[in-house]
């Protein structure tokens, strides 16, 4: 019988910083504490070599029950769809124009925050309607 495992979802980007930071606002989730010694993230940041400031960042769920989310700076910028995304559940048990308009308030939300809009799928008489959306450096999401 193999063991439950937690896990945490990385991103590689551009600005680990910024992306993080979206996703907080997003998911509600928080910057962690500093490491110990540390008054803030700022003061750990300066304490690295220059070629590891500004290399990773980290948000995480307030009541430790989702993923924590992990951010990676690398030097390619995303050229094509992402084959993993996350889908962001908005409209769970809702249906038909409830649904559609939990998911365009949410969509107007984000818009404010940096994403972008690319499109809504309406239900087809076996899927619900989701949004589909980019964050703010154009990894795709779903509004679900």
């Amino acid at each position: 019988m193999s063991s439950i495992r937690q896990f945490q979802v990385t991103f590689d980007c551009a600005d680990p910083e910024r992306v993080a930071r979206f996703w907080c606002e997003v998911l509600g989730y928080v910057v962690p504490p500093p490491p110990e010694g540390f008054a803030d993230w700022d003061a750990y940041t300066r304490s690295l070599p220059p070629e590891r400031q500004g290399a990773g960042f980290v948000c995480a769920d307030p009541t430790g029950v989702s993923p924590r989310m992990y951010f990676q700076r690398v030097p390619e910028g995303k050229t094509v769809k992402n084959r993993l995304h996350l889908d962001i559940r908005v409209g769970t048990g809702l249906v038909g124009e409830e649904r559609v308009a939990a998911l365009e308030a949410e969509c107007a939300r984000l818009e404010a925050l940096g994403a972008t809009r690319l499109y809504l799928l309406r239900a087809d008489g076996f899927n619900e309607s989701c949004l589909a959306m980019q964050d703010v450096e154009g990894n795709e999401f779903c509004l679900d």
